[in-house]
């Protein structure tokens, strides 16, 4: 009988061990700082981030310098991106605005375009596997405004 307690006094203290690690790894994992009026997410979900301070708004900001920054001879087409990709980023809460003054040479600004038009690419498939179709409808206007444009000569 000495042996059946001792070994229900095992299990007890192996049960007290395991609950106490639970507790202190909920303790480890839960938020230790709050922001006031700020929703507080539990241990396994993930904070939002503004889209203003995202890699995504990055790229959207300097596609459009990009697109701001090319050369005119594009019939309009450059101009019609540039708003596309500014509506885009209205809808996330970015000021997109304005036609830059350093001007270059057509086959430069056709690389740059080429260039813009990846950046653009990358953020349309992150607005694709969000789900925000109206962000993906700018997007893609603006990539076929840069093949039309891409296609003057």
């Amino acid at each position: 009988m000495n042996t059946n307690s001792f070994s229900k006094s095992a299990k007890l203290l192996a049960l007290a061990a395991v609950l106490a690690c639970g507790t202190s790894l909920h303790a480890a994992t839960a938020p230790t700082t709050q922001t006031l009026g700020a929703p507080v997410a539990g241990p396994s979900e993930f904070q939002p981030l503004a889209f203003s301070d995202s890699a995504e708004a990055g790229m959207l900001r300097q596609a459009y310098r990009i697109l701001a920054t090319g050369d005119h001879d594009y019939k309009g087409y450059r101009v019609k991106a540039m708003h596309s990709v500014e509506a885009a980023g209205k809808l996330l809460g970015l000021d997109l605005a304005g036609d830059l003054k350093d001007r270059q040479p057509q086959f430069l600004s056709d690389d740059k375009l080429r260039e813009a038009q990846g950046l653009i690419a990358n953020v349309l498939a992150s607005a694709e596997v969000k789900n925000q179709k109206r962000i993906t409808r700018h997007l893609n206007t603006a990539i076929k405004q840069i093949n039309t444009a891409l296609g003057i000569k």
